[in-house]
C-alpha cells in the first residue's frame, strides 16, 4: 500500500529515512477510497479493526466489511442531505460508528468535526455557530442529547441530529428530534459515488482544540493530513500488516485519528478499540492481555498509572513496541517501564494542527525525556524571540520553515480567523509556542509553553524540568509546575501533586521538605518548588493536557 504514496519504503537508518522521505501526492487524494477501499479490493477478509467495550462486547470488522458498512453510512447520511462541503460533529465517544462516520464523511468529501462527549450546551452552541456546523452525529447518552438540544435555540445551521445507540442499547429510543442511527443505517440504498469528491486542498477534517488557555481554536485539515499520518503509524508506530495498535485516546480529540486511523491502516495493521468509560490501568492492561496488543501508544499520563501496577499480573508477552504523545515523558516513568516491560517509550511531538514534527524513529535510540529528531516532512527550527536560529544547548521556540511550501500534514489555517492565523504563521514560519533546547547530537528536549515558562529572580524556569525531577520521587504519580507572583522574585515555583497511594497520609510539612531536598538534589537548586499543594487529581483538557492555566487562576483568586 504505502508504495503508491512513497519514492522509497524502507529506510535503515536516520540518514537514509531524512534523505529519501518523499511523497508521490495523487490528484484529489481520499483516504476511504484511496486506502480503505483499495485494502477491501486487495485484502478483504484481512481483519482491520477489533472493536471490544468493558460491558463485553466484542466486533471484528475486515476491510471488505468495512467497505460496505462505510458505504451504507454515505449513503445513509446523504439522504439526510449531507454533501460535499458540509460541516458535521461527530460527538461519539468510542463508540464502533465514529469510524464508519469518519470514512462515511470522507466518501461525501464532508468536513469531520470530531467533538468531546464532556461538551455542554454553552460548548456546542458555540462550535455550532462558529463552524456553520449542519449535523451531529452522538452518542445516544442522556447527557450528551441533552446539551446538544439545549443548544439548537441558537444554532440555526443544525439541520440534522442524529442519535446513536452501542450494541449494548440496541433498542434504547432516541430522543424527540434525533434521527435514529441503528434503525435508519441498515435501510439505506445502494451507495454510489459522487463524480466529483474533493481536491487535495479542500478542508477535509477540523478539531476545536481543547486548549490550555482561550476560547478553543478551529483548526482545519486538507485531505493530504491524512497522508501525512503516514510517518506515525508506519515509521513512528513502527506498524506491519500483523500488528494490532491500541491508542488510548477519546475520539473527540486529535490523538485519536494520530493512532486509531489514518497512518495504522496505510500500515495495513488491525486497530484495537477498547470502548471504556472511565480509565484505569487495570482495565486497559487487561484488555492488552486478552487481544495480544502488539503495538501501544498513550499520553504520559497513562504510562504514569500504569508502572503502578504490578506487572507480574497481566501477560503482556505480545507487546513489541510502545510510543507516546501529549506531553512530555519524564525520565522516570521510562526508566520504571523499562524496567518492567524491557521496552522502551518511544517518544513524540506534534499538534492538533500537525502530524507528528519530532519523533523518536526505530533507528533512533531513545535519550529517555527527549522529544527525538525532526520528522523529514517538516522543516524544524528553533527560533530566538527576534527570529534567529538558537545554538546546540540554547532555549527557543519549536518552529516549522514553510518558504518552500506548506509540507503535507501542516493545518490550513484557523477557521474563520485570519488574524490568529497571522499571529501565529507568518513570514514563513509557523510558530508552535512550544519551546525546547537541542543537544549536540541532535534530539530535542522539552521545555514547556511559551506562556508557562516561570521567570524567578532573573532565572528562566521550564515546568517540565521541575516536573521530571519531581517524578523520580516514589511519592509523586503525577504533578504540574506553575508560577506564583512573588514581590521578591517577580515568581516563585509551586508544584501542584498527586501523591502514591502508599503517601497519602503522609501529605504534610515533612513530605514538602522531602520533595524540595529531592529536587535540590535532581537538578538545579534554584528550581525547587518553594510551594507544593498535594491534591486528589490534576485539571486536565479532554486530551489528557494539564491545564496549568487553571492552576494559575485558583490561586489568583486565593491571593
Amino acid at each position: 500500500m504505502i508504495e503508491r504514496f512513497l519514492t522509497q519504503t524502507h529506510f535503515t537508518s536516520e540518514e537514509d529515512f531524512k534523505k529519501n522521505l518523499h511523497f508521490k501526492i495523487p490528484e484529489n487524494f481520499n483516504f476511504a477510497y484511496d486506502v480503505m477501499d483499495a485494502w477491501a479490493e486487495e485484502q478483504p477478509d484481512k481483519v482491520c479493526m477489533i472493536w471490544a467495550s468493558e460491558r463485553g462486547e466484542e466486533v471484528y470488522t475486515t476491510f471488505g466489511q468495512f467497505k460496505e458498512q462505510t458505504d451504507r453510512t454515505a449513503t445513509y447520511l446523504q439522504s439526510l442531505g449531507i454533501g460535499r462541503g458540509d460541516k458535521v460533529m461527530l460527538i461519539l465517544k468510542r463508540h464502533y460508528q465514529w469510524w464508519l462516520a469518519m470514512m462515511g464523511l470522507c466518501k461525501l468529501g464532508a468536513i469531520a468535526i470530531p467533538a468531546t462527549h464532556m461538551l455542554t450546551a454553552k460548548d456546542i452552541e458555540y462550535r455550532n455557530q462558529r463552524a456553520n456546523i449542519k449535523a451531529i452525529v452522538c452518542a445516544n447518552d442522556e447527557y450528551v442529547t441533552t446539551q446538544i438540544a439545549q443548544a439548537m435555540a441558537d444554532s440555526p445551521s443544525v439541520k440534522v441530529l442524529i442519535a446513536v445507540n452501542s450494541a449494548a442499547q440496541a433498542n434504547h429510543p432516541v430522543p424527540e428530534g434525533f434521527h435514529d442511527w441503528h434503525k435508519e443505517w441498515p435501510e439505506a440504498p445502494a451507495f454510489q459515488r459522487p463524480k466529483k469528491v474533493n481536491d487535495n486542498e479542500d478542508t477535509m477534517l477540523m478539531y476545536f482544540t481543547s486548549g490550555t488557555s482561550g476560547e478553543p481554536k478551529t483548526v482545519g485539515h486538507d485531505y493530504l493530513y491524512a497522508l501525512g499520518h503516514l510517518a506515525t503509524g508506519v515509521y513512528w508506530h513502527n506498524l506491519k500488516e500483523h500488528s494490532i495498535h491500541l491508542t488510548v485516546a477519546d475520539t473527540g480529540w486529535g490523538k485519536a485519528v494520530w493512532g486509531k486511523l489514518y497512518g495504522q491502516w496505510l500500515a495495513g495493521a488491525t486497530v484495537f478499540v477498547y470502548d471504556h468509560e472511565k480509565f484505569t490501568a487495570e482495565k486497559i492492561m487487561r484488555a492488552m492481555e486478552k487481544y495480544h496488543v502488539t503495538s501501544f501508544c498513550a499520553p504520559p499520563t497513562i504510562y504514569r498509572f500504569m508502572i503502578q501496577e504490578d506487572f507480574a499480573d497481566y501477560d503482556l508477552s505480545a507487546l513489541e513496541y510502545c510510543t507516546t504523545a501529549g506531553e512530555a515523558l519524564e525520565p522516570a516513568v521510562f526508566a520504571k517501564f523499562f524496567e518492567r516491560t524491557g521496552l522502551k517509550i518511544m517518544e513524540g511531538f506534534g499538534q492538533t494542527e500537525t502530524t507528528m514534527t519530532l519523533g523518536t524513529y526505530p533507528w533512533i535510540k531513545p535519550k529517555p525525556g527527549s522529544m527525538g529528531k525532526p520528522s523529514p516532512q517538516y522543516d524544524i527550527r528553533l527560533l530566538r524571540p527576534e527570529g534567529t536560529d538558537c545554538e546546540d544547548g540554547e532555549k527557543g521556540e519549536i518552529c516549522i520553515d514553510t518558504h518552500t511550501g506548506k509540507p503535507i500534514g501542516l493545518f490550513k489555517g484557523y477557521y474563520r480567523d485570519e488574524e490568529l492565523t497571522e499571529k501565529v504563521w507568518h513570514d514563513g514560519i509557523y510558530h508552535t509556542g512550544d519551546l525546547a533546547w537541542r543537544d549536540e547530537d541532535g534530539y530535542y528536549w522539552f521545555v514547556g509553553r511559551a506562556d508557562d515558562v516561570i521567570k524567578s529572580s532573573g532565572y528562566r524556569i521550564g515546568p517540565f524540568e521541575v516536573e521530571s525531577a519531581l517524578m523520580t520521587h516514589p511519592a509523586v504519580v503525577e504533578c504540574a509546575v506553575t508560577g506564583v507572583p512573588d514581590p521578591i522574585r517577580g515568581m516563585v515555583v509551586k508544584a501542584t501533586v498527586v501523591l502514591a497511594k502508599d503517601y497519602e497520609g503522609k501529605a504534610g510539612d515533612d513530605l514538602v521538605k522531602e520533595l524540595q531536598a529531592h529536587v535540590k538534589h535532581e537538578t538545579a537548586p534554584y528550581k525547587y518548588p518553594r510551594i507544593i499543594e498535594f491534591v486528589k487529581e490534576l485539571p486536565k483538557t479532554i486530551s489528557g493536557k494539564i491545564r496549568r492555566v487553571e492552576i494559575r487562576a485558583n490561586d489568583a483568586k486565593k491571593q
